[in-house]
């Protein structure tokens, strides 16, 4: 029987006066029982469709057309007053969130919060609130579910979070649970983890599931209908079986095969603008296009005969853990150990490992921007660790670091022109501002953006190409290496694909080496020369990608190849 119902929806939003159509007469039904999912690239409508369910889109959204039919004909969600729909929110229907962070309130405990959704539907009284939000928190398998009771967003991890939010969606008995991309920017480890889950809870609970990702691997794993939509419409809808095994449509073919494969080393990566031009997956896949062994043997001697560019050599760095009553510190957290390596001139070193080995700190520590208390970091026959801030700027501009987040690394009160200009006006390269201008310009067109876009805003960009303004800055003082710090995590398979083809094309425009950070072995399989592999701040593995890919030494980089989307 039909749970609920889509017909003709169509919803636009007005923007600065214009009028936007975000979804475009959409049908769809959603069966009791099943998984959906809701699959298409950043903007493609998937969110808005969802989010219209419960009517929680922004007050500048207009809904056009169509009905929303709630356990048969007479139950109109369209047609609902906000006193009419809520106490369908949260008991009927419910939805786990992409970033918990922001989801959940920073100033009220988890315990609280789960309350909150406990008493707004009148599932328990206030003395039963703890003990049936602890049962909840064990039941999404949080350890210690007293303490997450008593625990504030920013004391637990980003996967305990994500558990948190799937209690409070829970634990009033929905029938549909709207599941928006729940795994994005997780480790592979904790998406696994967090997949099972919901698979365990759907089946306890008898529930269903609209599980929204752009990442069709996630999809294939956990959803028995797929429906892929494009521009705000629905361009295909299927099985999961048929649309993975015979998908019809080359926007669905290129959602599909742009997501670099694990056991294959391509030259370039597919995108979906490739498959809409009818290029298939054969021609991609040509051997002339495949990387092999032998060919990344040859290369890596050629990159060893050379000089180290960099010597990381015994690097430590640690932090706080707790302090004296009069501040002193008390006990260390060890987020590095003994880091050991070379990355050599136009090389591609991967670090892998799960949220917490440790990367991103090792990462910063290379460049100075966290303290190190043990080690060097050799460059130019400098001890970088030993620099004086006068000392280190002359050098900064050959060492630079692109963030996971360009929504954060991008102040929104500066125009992109002006972000991208200040680095060289702090190291005081080109003399006027019109030469600078114009190398500015030059750099955001050789990253694939436009001239126009040097005279705007940040928020008038979609992330690929924040991401896109993000390299072109670390680009301006034409850097020798970049530590490039989960720098596609968040982003989409499709713009995920354009932005690593644009790392391979820079590397080999400018001669640049990177280290590569990330917890996606597939990404970094495309990327890297060579793979390290991290976990509780030591370096456990170190070999060639392809052999630590097919021949994993430890169960732990096993385990974390073991665990990505199929």
């Amino acid at each position: 029987m039909n749970l609920l119902q889509v017909k003709d929806l169509s919803i636009s939003f007005l923007q600065e006066g214009n009028r936007i159509d975000a979804v475009r007469h959409v049908n769809f039904e959603i069966l009791k029982g099943e998984t959906i999912g809701l699959v298409g690239e950043s903007g493609s409508g998937k969110t808005v469709t969802a989010m219209s369910i419960m009517k929680l889109l922004s007050p500048n959204a207009q809904y056009l057309s169509g009905q929303i039919l709630w356990q048969g004909e007479d139950k109109d969600f369209m047609l609902m007053s906000e006193p009419e729909i809520r106490p369908y929110r949260g008991a009927e229907v419910s939805i786990i969130f992409q970033e918990p962070m922001s989801a959940l309130n920073p100033v009220l405990t988890c315990g609280y919060q789960l309350g909150e959704a406990l008493l707004a539907h009148n599932k328990c009284k206030k003395g039963e609130i703890q003990s049936i939000a602890e049962s909840w928190f064990s039941k999404v398998g949080l350890q210690d579910p007293t303490r997450v009771y008593h625990s504030y967003p920013h004391q637990l991890s980003g996967g305990q979070l994500q558990r948190v939010l799937i209690a409070i969606a829970l634990c009033c008995h929905p029938k549909l649970v709207i599941a928006d991309e729940p795994t994005t920017a997780l480790d592979v480890s904790i998406q696994k983890l967090i997949l099972d889950l919901l698979k365990k809870l759907k089946d306890e609970l008898n529930l269903t599931l609209l599980f929204i990702s752009h990442d069709l691997g996630v999809v294939k794993s956990i959803c028995d209908r797929v429906i892929v939509m494009q521009n705000g419409k629905i361009v295909e809808q299927n099985s999961s079986a048929q649309i993975f095994s015979n998908p019809q449509q080359p926007y669905t073919q290129g959602l599909i095969n742009c997501r670099p494969p694990l056991n294959l080393k391509l030259k370039r990566l597919p995108t979906v603008q490739d498959f809409l031009d009818g290029k298939t997956k054969e021609f991609w896949y040509d051997q002339t296009k495949l990387i092999h062994s032998v060919d990344q043997d040859r290369h890596m001697v050629e990159l060893h005969t050379q000089a180290p560019l960099l010597t990381v050599d015994q690097l430590s760095t640690r932090f706080v853990k707790s302090r004296t009553w009069l501040g002193k510190p008390k006990t260390w957290f060890e987020a590095v150990k003994k880091a050991q390596f070379e990355i050599y001139p136009g090389e591609v070193l991967g670090l892998v490992g799960e949220s917490g080995s440790g990367k991103s700190s090792l990462g910063k520590s290379i460049l100075g921007l966290l303290e190190t208390h043990e080690g060097s970091v050799t460059y130019k026959e400098k001890n970088l660790l030993t620099l004086s801030p006068s000392d280190w700027r002359p050098l900064r501009k050959d060492l630079q670091i692109i963030f996971q987040d360009p929504y954060s690394a991008l102040n929104p009160r500066k125009k992109i022109g002006s972000a991208i200009i200040e680095p060289m006006q702090v190291h005081k390269i080109y003399n006027n501002s019109k030469t600078r201008k114009e190398k500015a310009i030059e750099i955001l067109e050789i990253v694939g953006l436009k001239a126009d876009h040097y005279e705007r805003y940040p928020h008038q960009f979609s992330g690929g190409q924040k991401q896109r303004i993000c390299i072109a800055r670390a680009l301006t003082l034409s850097p020798k290496f970049i530590v490039c710090d989960e720098s596609v995590s968040a982003l989409d398979v499709s713009i995920q694909a354009q932005i690593l083809n644009l790392f391979q094309d820079l590397k080999e425009r400018f001669k640049l080496s990177y280290l590569f950070i990330s917890h996606d072995f597939s990404v970094v399989n495309f990327m890297a020369d060579r793979i390290l592999v991290m976990k509780d701040g030591l370096i456990i593995e170190e070999g060639k990608s392809y052999e630590v890919i097919n021949k994993p030494k430890t169960t732990y980089t096993q385990k974390l190849i073991e665990a990505i989307p199929k």
